[in-house]
């Protein structure tokens, strides 16, 4: 938030705001919108929208919203906006067309639904602020290039574990280090969790129960994962990555001792995490420096001898920190995570339990499926399936739990747009 909250106090001054629409009613997008109503200068709520509209409605009186108003067309979003009042809608694309909205903000945690908004609102020449790592794991490449040609930003957020770790390894970079790994710590990791075994957790935390069982089965850290990956040309150790075990409350420094630096040294280094470490919502990156005067000094800072050295961030803080990506992206033009190429690590789908024939599958959080990490080059040349693109395809054959499912195991009842753009990412990539 430094430098950037001195900008967007100019702004407040200026009566200039950034102005904002959310996509999604959810949990985070409830926070999100709590954030700047409340708490932040410099920015404006100008409208919500969810397939619900009455979840959206609701969002804004439970956040202390008073001039709320139902639209249905861009004519009367851009009215409402100018009486200052805050409109929610169930059609998404009044705020990517709206002309009083710079800014869209999707936190749906969908991908085809996502897709459309987000490439609505790069035509429209809107900044896309992702709280969504599965549309960013899954298709961020070609949505980047759709964007860059569109002269916008899109990028995943500060406070959310990719933006968390991608400031971190920002910062190790500065300091002259080479980052060779960004981490996560995780508390838990089951890839048998399902909707049943986390509808409990899910209604004490008043959160969607699918999104819960992909925390509680790793598919979300791979999707946070395979997004740093992207956008700092990093791999995968080996599929799944390593998840190394530590003693609980051990401080993450230690994992230093857990990694062959060799294979960290490879080419631009691995994305990991790491189960039970201290701090337990924190995320980490290892830096390499083998200067000896550098070390030395390090040494004197209670880094440690090296040549690796962690770093560490123990928290990350989702709604709280988004109002810094608004900023960056709509008055610096400053990514805290996009994909600098094509796809480095993609997050393929394996049976969470025995499958079989002319069975649907239910995707992310469900019953079906859990994802891991895999190398991309590795995932295209097995024709692996992503799991971004796996819900409601067919099966085709029996699979066993834990078998990983191919492009030749499914099919397709409908071809939507994003396995359309998916396959456009690869033909893009791979030229």
């Amino acid at each position: 938030m430094i430098i950037v909250d001195t900008l967007l106090a100019n702004l407040d001054k200026e009566n200039t705001p950034i102005r904002v629409g959310i996509i999604g009613a959810g949990t985070m997008a409830k926070g999100i919108a709590l954030q700047i109503v409340k708490y932040s200068k410099g920015i404006r709520l100008v409208a919500i929208s969810n397939k619900t509209p009455e979840k959206a409605e609701n969002v804004l009186k439970e956040i202390g919203v008073e001039k709320i108003s139902k639209v249905t067309s861009v004519s009367e979003l851009e009215s409402e906006c100018k009486l200052g009042k805050v409109s929610f809608t169930d059609n998404p694309l009044l705020l990517t067309q709206g002309e009083c909205i710079d800014v869209i903000v999707e936190a749906t945690g969908t991908i085809d639904y996502a897709a459309k908004v987000v490439l609505s609102a790069i035509d429209n020449k809107k900044h896309v602020v992702l709280m969504n790592a599965e549309l960013d794991a899954t298709l961020g490449p070609i949505l980047k290039v759709y964007a860059d040609r569109s002269g916008v930003i899109i990028t995943n957020s500060d406070g959310d574990q990719p933006g968390v770790i991608m400031n971190l390894y920002r910062y190790v970079k500065g300091l002259g280090l080479r980052p060779v790994l960004c981490g996560n710590i995780k508390g838990l990791h089951d890839p048998y969790r399902n909707p049943t075994t986390q509808e409990g957790f899910a209604k004490k935390w008043n959160q969607n129960v699918r999104m819960v069982t992909s925390f509680a089965d790793g598919t979300k850290i791979s999707f946070e994962q395979a997004v740093v990956a992207n956008a700092t040309g990093m791999r995968v150790a080996k599929r799944g990555m390593h998840g190394f075990n530590i003693s609980e409350n051990e401080h993450v420094s230690k994992v230093i001792d857990l990694y062959d630096e060799k294979e960290l040294l490879q080419g631009n280094g691995i994305v990991d995490y790491v189960i039970g470490a201290s701090p337990a919502s924190g995320v980490f990156v290892l830096g390499y420096q083998d200067d000896q005067s550098q070390q030395a000094l390090l040494d004197y800072y209670k880094m440690g001898k090296g040549p690796l050295y962690c770093f560490y961030t123990p928290y990350h803080l989702c709604h709280l920190e988004v109002p810094s990506t608004i900023a960056r992206a709509a008055i610096l033009h400053d990514a805290v995570v996009t994909p600098i190429a094509g796809p480095f690590v993609e997050v393929v789908s394996i049976a969470k339990k025995d499958l079989v024939k002319g069975e649907k599958l239910d995707g992310i959080g469900g019953y079906s499926l859990y994802g891991v990490c895999e190398n991309s080059k590795i995932a295209r040349r097995e024709n692996l399936l992503p799991m971004g693109l796996a819900e409601n395809a067919v099966l085709n054959k029996d699979i066993s739990k834990d078998e990983v499912v191919t492009f030749a195991d499914v099919a397709f009842p409908n071809e939507n747009l994003a396995l359309k753009l998916w396959r456009e990412q690869q033909n893009i990539f791979n030229e």
